[in-house]
This record gives structure tokens, C-alpha cells and sequence, in this order.
């Protein structure tokens, strides 16, 4: 699997917020999106989910159902109990074949004492490690990561740094960052916008 960008460019009215991205990302490789606030990290990231169209320029993805995404700034079902959230999740993408079922997912997310608690009670913390949980977990070649550590203690950084090293190995992953490197230690690459 290959992410192509060719002349990428995204504008927001009349401002540009990038222009003339072109690289290429590949499967095996793990890739850190570095850049400071408002230099479109985030932004270029929803272009290569198919969640915003670029204005400018050509890009080669992956379809959806080859990828996952997690991010702050996406909404949990808050009506569900976590349990339900990862049996709604499930219908739409697999987990990974070395999970024996969602009972495995609940588990290794560290939240199985919540299961049966309504997202909506989550701290933001919690969230956090149930949107990188639904993520990671899935049985997706392409995983996309947008300030994974967001919300997170030293503690959680430490899970979430674990979940990728065992659950990401084969995949083409893409980590958004403020230049926090404990989100994008394991990476090999590394992209800079702005």
C-alpha cells in the first residue's frame, strides 16, 4: 500500500494553509507529521482519510475500509456503554485476527472496569484511550493518528506507546504531532509542514 500526494494544496476561503505537498508514504513504514499549531497537520490528515477534499493537486489513498483513524476531535457514540461501542465498531471493521473477539478489545483498551458504563461518564482521558483502542485494534493496513497522546498521563503514553509496538508492526502509520516525540518515538520518518 502507497499514499501518493502530487502538488497537494488546501485553502480555507482565500488563506492557503499548505501548497505543493508532494511525497509518498509506504506500508512497513511508520511516518511522524510534525509541524506547530495551524501549519496543517491535522488538516492534511483528513485529505488522506477522504474526510476533506484537497483544493489543489492529486492524491493516490487508500479506500476507507483499508483504514483507521483516531483523533481528539472525533465524537464517540456518548449514548453507548463501551461495551456496545466496540460491538457497534466491530460490525463495520474487523479486529485484528490475533484478537480473540471483543472481549480482547475491551481488555487491552485498560478500560474493562468501564465497560458497562455510558461513553458520555468517560473522562477525556478515557476517551482518548478508547478512540486509539477502536483504531489500532482494527484489522486496517493504514492507521492515522492525529495528537495520540492528547488527554493521556505519563501512564496511558506508556499503553498507548505498548499498543502500537504490538498491534501496528505490519501497518503504514501516520502520527500528526506538535513535536511531542513520546506520540512519535517508534517512528522511522519524519514529514515537516510550515
Amino acid at each position: 500500500m502507497k499514499i501518493v500526494l502530487n502538488n497537494i494544496g488546501k485553502r480555507f476561503n482565500k488563506e492557503w494553509i499548505f501548497r505543493n505537498i508532494s511525497h509518498e508514504f509506504s506500508i512497513g513504514n511508520k511516518y511522524a507529521i510534525l509541524g506547530t499549531n495551524g501549519s496543517g497537520k491535522s488538516t492534511l490528515l483528513q485529505i488522506i482519510s477522504g474526510a476533506v477534499a484537497q483544493t489543489e493537486g492529486i492524491i493516490t489513498a487508500a479506500p476507507f475500509r483499508d483504514l483507521s483513524l483516531a483523533a481528539p476531535y472525533l465524537e464517540l457514540p456518548e449514548e453507548m456503554t463501551w461495551k456496545e461501542a466496540v460491538s457497534f465498531h466491530g460490525k463495520f471493521k474487523k479486529f485484528a485476527p490475533s484478537l480473540q473477539g471483543e472481549a480482547d478489545v475491551i481488555a487491552i483498551s485498560g478500560l474493562g472496569s468501564s465497560a458497562n458504563k455510558e461513553i458520555r461518564n468517560f473522562s477525556s482521558g478515557m476517551k482518548q484511550r478508547a478512540r486509539l483502542s477502536l483504531a489500532v485494534l482494527s484489522d486496517t493496513p493504514l492507521l492515522l493518528l492525529d495528537e495520540p497522546s492528547t488527554n493521556l498521563d505519563a501512564n496511558a503514553v506508556k499503553w498507548y506507546q505498548d499498543l502500537i509496538n504490538e498491534y501496528a508492526k505490519e501497518k503504514l502509520v501516520m502520527v500528526c504531532s506538535n513535536y511531542n516525540k513520546e506520540e512519535y518515538s517508534f517512528c522511522n520518518q519524519e514529514f515537516r509542514l510550515g
